[in-house]
């Protein structure tokens, strides 16, 4: 184990060449309540992140600063962009997941299952056929913190697939206590999700399990990683198959063997990350009150952490070269 820097914990030395010691990391801004879902606009320079508590989404870019992109946000957690560009956010306090249209009107995907009500969609990915997947633990009804506090109607906290030509929605994984973070391998061979469980049970391990995906077809591969300080939230693949997660006030780098590579370590408790900057080399991270960034040498994985479609309601629909 070895120091890099005050905010950078090597342990193994394949660490060495995904950061650097000499880069900050610096606070982009703080005062918000809970932080969440950071998301990179690449065709505008800008992070969307959510303010749960405090129902906003928020936009943050070098030039503008922060400002309010939404409010209310009906306690908006994570977020994700489809292949045409449109923001997915999944909200707690509707119980749904959400989808931004190009003129800024909003396409409920998901609100029910079987017949009952969600229990508060948490995080959301998009596979390279359109499916929209979530997860839906039951942050956002246990208390009035995150959303409203009610009963679940959901038996399960399930891992859902939407299917985007018929809209079926199915329940793919059933056997979480929490889940939570959600991504797939660059090769979209496997889905990785995050048992949070152990927020508030002790007896649930602290681990992202691994599972091969075919198609619609989901066989649970075991357990990746476990982590050592925390436990896991929100995380990002970056394009050579590591994972960087989130891990109490800290975030974990785990390479494709699920290795534990290094850490960085943050004055605040992490909930989420994703890639970007203009170079596609930056750290964003949002951690209870504040969002961070820090360079790192690595790109994330998602296709968007560059360019995109132009998406954000206003704009102009188009792609960058």
């Amino acid at each position: 184990m070895t120091m890099i820097s005050p905010h950078l914990q090597m342990i193994d030395p394949r660490f060495g060449s995904l950061v650097h010691g000499t880069s900050k990391l610096e606070q982009l801004a703080t005062g918000f309540t809970w932080t969440e879902g950071p998301l990179w606009f690449g065709d505008h320079d800008c992070l969307i992140f959510s303010d749960i508590p405090s129902q906003r989404l928020m936009r943050w870019s070098e030039r503008d600063g922060v400002s309010v992109y939404r409010a209310p946000s009906h306690f908006n957690n994570g977020n994700t962009r489809d292949h045409q560009g449109r923001l997915i956010g999944c909200r707690h306090g509707a119980r749904d997941v959400v989808r931004t249209e190009y003129d800024g009107s909003l396409t409920v995907l998901a609100n029910a299952f079987e017949g009952r009500r969600l229990n508060s969609p948490n995080d959301v990915v998009v596979s390279s056929d359109g499916a929209v997947w979530f997860t839906d633990p039951t942050y956002g009804i246990m208390s009035s913190f995150e959303g409203y506090r009610a009963e679940p109607e959901q038996d399960r906290r399930n891992v859902f697939r939407l299917d985007p030509e018929t809209g079926d929605l199915e329940a793919v994984i059933s056997d979480f206590t929490q889940p939570n973070g959600l991504a797939f391998s660059p090769d979209e061979k496997r889905l990785y999700v995050a048992e949070s469980g152990l927020s508030h049970d002790p007896s649930v391990p602290a681990v992202i399990r691994q599972f091969d995906v075919t198609g619609k077809k989901v066989v649970d591969a075991g357990v990746f990683c476990t982590l050592d300080h925390g436990f896991p939230d929100g995380f990002r693949f970056d394009i050579t198959g590591n994972l960087w997660t989130s891990a109490g006030d800290q975030v974990h780098c785990f390479a494709p063997d699920g290795t534990l590579l290094g850490k960085i370590l943050l004055p605040e408790n992490v909930s989420n990350l994703c890639f970007g900057g203009t170079d596609g080399q930056r750290l964003f991270i949002t951690a209870t009150t504040s969002v961070y960034c820090v360079f790192v040498d690595a790109i994330g994985a998602e296709p968007w952490t560059r360019c995109g479609p132009r998406v954000l309601h206003g704009a102009d629909v188009g792609h960058c070269s």
